[in-house]
């Protein structure tokens, strides 16, 4: 499994389309504040020129941002940035976005705030009706974590793959959704934070399988309050790695 996040992105932005392309790049310039909130984005001509692309291609890149609620078109106007809590948060490019640059510890937080509120259901939902081959999947999946060659991206790939296969153990599409939100929060964590010792791993590998065995024995709020304690382990790690960059810059 790749992702997004975990990638640099290079390879992968020069071999996308000319829409695609330009859809990433005048993104990006949006969550940068390149162009803020509010002003109106350079004409067709202009950006057309610029990005060394057709008028069509333009247009619909336009409509791509527009459907992510990042602008809007207004006839005399021009193309205008909308406020931020008009943006598509659960949208995987969106969220990508903001790792483009410097990621703020207020955005990880807030992505741990949607964490607590949906997965720990999650987990319990997956307790109710997860498979024998649910279950054994997610043993694999937490016991491959105390793995002793892990890197910090393979651990957090490891993590990622998990808690998916929590929301797919749900047994309900609309967990498998939040992916996004889930892998962000994750590989944010797992960046800012220092890569953890072998202990470390083991000890992540554990706070993991408690979730499976409560998933195991059909135990609802077991699953629930396991789920909720990692994810709450992992919001901590963001508050520290802020306080320890914050001592280092005072």
């Amino acid at each position: 499994m790749r992702n997004r996040m975990l990638d640099t992105g290079k390879a992968q932005r020069r071999s996308r389309t000319s829409h695609a392309q330009v859809v990433d790049e005048l993104g990006r310039a949006i969550v940068a504040g390149t162009y803020p909130v509010g002003s109106i984005l350079p004409g067709d001509v202009e950006l057309a020129q610029r990005f060394k692309v057709s008028r069509t291609v333009l247009r619909e890149t336009m409509k791509t941002l527009a459907a992510k609620g990042m602008i809007v078109a207004k006839a005399r106007v021009g193309t205008r940035v909308t406020e931020k809590n008009q943006w598509n948060m659960f949208d995987s490019e969106v969220i990508a976005w903001h790792f483009d640059d410097d990621v703020t510890e207020e955005f990880l937080l807030q992505l741990y705030d949607i964490r607590l509120a949906v997965e720990p259901f999650a987990a319990g939902l997956a307790a109710e009706r997860a498979t024998p081959e649910d279950i054994e999947l997610l043993m694999s999946l937490a016991g491959e974590m105390a793995a002793p060659d892990h890197t910090t991206e393979s651990l957090a790939l490891a993590d990622l793959q998990f808690h998916l296969a929590i929301a797919d153990a749900a047994h309900n599409p609309f967990m498998h959704t939040l992916g996004s939100l889930i892998e962000a929060a994750l590989v944010g964590m797992f960046r800012i934070s220092t890569p953890p010792s072998q202990n470390g791993f083991t000890t992540i590998a554990q706070t993991h399988m408690r979730i499976v065995n409560a998933i195991t024995a059909g135990d609802v709020q077991a699953a629930r309050t396991a789920m909720e304690a990692v994810i709450i382990e992992g919001r901590d790690h963001v508050h520290e790695a802020y306080a320890g960059m914050a001592k280092v810059l005072a």
